[in-house]
């Protein structure tokens, strides 16, 4: 009938003009013919196929209107040139179906009025455009980047989002994130849950399995968010908006300024450069943490599926994927279909951290020890024993050999740990912690 862009041109025109009033086709039949110098033969059939397939206006989907209509128009066919469009309608967008209760937030100049920023602010910190990506200078950027070294693996980009930014995301988190139910496996990042209750779920097994995702935060793209705001019952502009604001770009720059990595890790190393230079969840942000959960729901439900059909208990915490079971689980075919499922829903499995613990073997899950109850391990529980020896004879300073910063709430972060698995071994280590003098020499 027309070329692809002159129907993506007629489709948007006619959604815009289908939504700014009444949903009959009587309406949408005079708003049609309004958009376009006369009305154009084919108008009618159009206007009954979109009611036939919308019976509500999609207030919140103009994009996919504009493109259904679009389809329909594909497949209609006319000698007559295309009419031109005479005039822009507006309209107001609405939330759609909200499952769970987030704020109403029906436009992006709306979301602009609630984070207390102008529409051009919000578009600038949004970077839809993924400008970042070749942003010279730091100052232009919304992120400051470390790079963590790893033995075996590519170096992880922790992305640090600059004041501003970061107390958006803190917004977003709080306000909608929170207020998403995870998946019952999922025990990172889930109020009420911590690594202690996934470690239990595989206490006094016979067998645990254990696999890490690979690139956890990177291997999310901009998509699996979008859907969650979606979902949630936010409208394609806003929902977009969101997205551009919980992820990012890897700066050209930084990429290339990392050493090539090793003929062992190059694919790796490689892999993980494609999905740094597309949009992705910062490992940083605070919004990264819960919607990597989110958008490993499906992963979840299939895994949680998979494991009864075992005799296996399944749960994860982050990117740490556990399955527990009696002593003839079989481990290999586990490991092998939870990773072709991984595979499916975007994820990779890291072989290298595969292990399958048997009941003879120090079983760990998130550091805890759970061969016959949830326990802190013993050899951290020493060492932490040791280090607070060493500080209360030789001094903190003395016994900070790796040069923690904040070295006493450092040791009271791992104290809290212990305690949580052990309440006995924790309140001990805290008589030590208490006993250590903390002032500075000549202070």
């Amino acid at each position: 009938m027309y070329d692809p862009s002159t129907r993506r041109e007629l489709g948007a025109a006619l959604a815009a003009a289908f939504l700014a009033g009444a949903w009959t086709e009587r309406a949408l039949l005079r708003r049609g013919s309004q958009a376009f110098d006369g009305r154009p033969p084919w108008l009618l059939p159009v206007v009954r196929e979109v009611l036939a397939a919308y019976h509500r206006p999609p207030a919140d989907r103009p994009r996919e209107l504009a493109a259904y209509v679009a389809l329909v128009l594909s497949e209609r066919r006319t000698a007559l040139p295309a009419p031109r469009v005479r005039k822009a309608f507006g309209f107001e967008p609405a939330m759609g179906r909200m499952p769970w209760p987030v704020p109403e937030v029906a436009s992006p100049g709306a979301l602009a009025e609630r984070l207390g920023l102008e529409i051009g602010q919000l578009l600038w910190l949004a970077d839809a455009r993924g400008l970042e990506r070749d942003a010279p200078s730091r100052r232009l950027r919304h992120y400051d980047y470390e790079w963590l070294r790893r033995p075996g693996a590519p170096p992880r980009p922790i992305a640090a989002p600059k004041r501003r930014l970061k107390a958006i995301q803190r917004w977003i988190l709080h306000e909608i994130l929170d207020r998403i139910p995870a998946h019952d496996a999922a025990h990172g990042f889930v109020r009420g849950r911590s690594a202690r209750t996934h470690a239990a779920l595989h206490a006094g097994r016979a067998t645990v399995v254990r696999l890490d995702l690979e690139d956890f935060f990177a291997a999310v793209s901009a998509r699996r968010p979008y859907w969650i705001f979606r979902t949630a019952g936010y409208p394609e502009a806003v929902a977009h908006c969101l997205t551009a604001l919980c992820t990012t770009v890897v700066p050209r720059i930084e990429w290339e300024s990392l050493p090539a990595p090793p003929p062992e890790l190059a694919t790796r190393h490689s892999r993980l450069g494609r999905r740094l230079a597309t949009p992705h969840l910062p490992q940083g942000a605070p919004t990264s943490p819960a919607l990597a959960s989110l958008a490993a729901t499906g992963l979840d439900r299939r895994l949680a599926g998979l494991a009864p059909t075992m005799a296996a208990t399944y749960s994860r915490y982050a990117d740490d994927l556990t399955f527990s079971g009696p002593r003839d689980l079989p481990a290999r075919t586990l490991i092998r279909v939870a990773a072709q499922i991984a595979r499916d829903e975007g994820f990779a499995v890291a072989p290298a951290k595969t292990r399958v613990l048997r009941s003879h073997e120090r079983q760990r899950v998130c550091g805890a020890v759970v061969n016959e109850r949830v326990n802190v391990d013993r050899r951290e529980y020493d060492a932490l024993k040791a280090i607070l020896h060493d500080a209360a004879v030789n001094g903190p300073a003395a016994a900070n050999r790796a040069g923690v910063p904040e070295f006493r709430a450092h040791l009271l972060g791992r104290i809290s740990w212990v305690a949580s698995l052990n309440p006995r071994r924790g309140a001990r280590l805290r008589e030590r912690l208490e006993g250590v003098d903390w002032e500075p020499a000549g202070g």
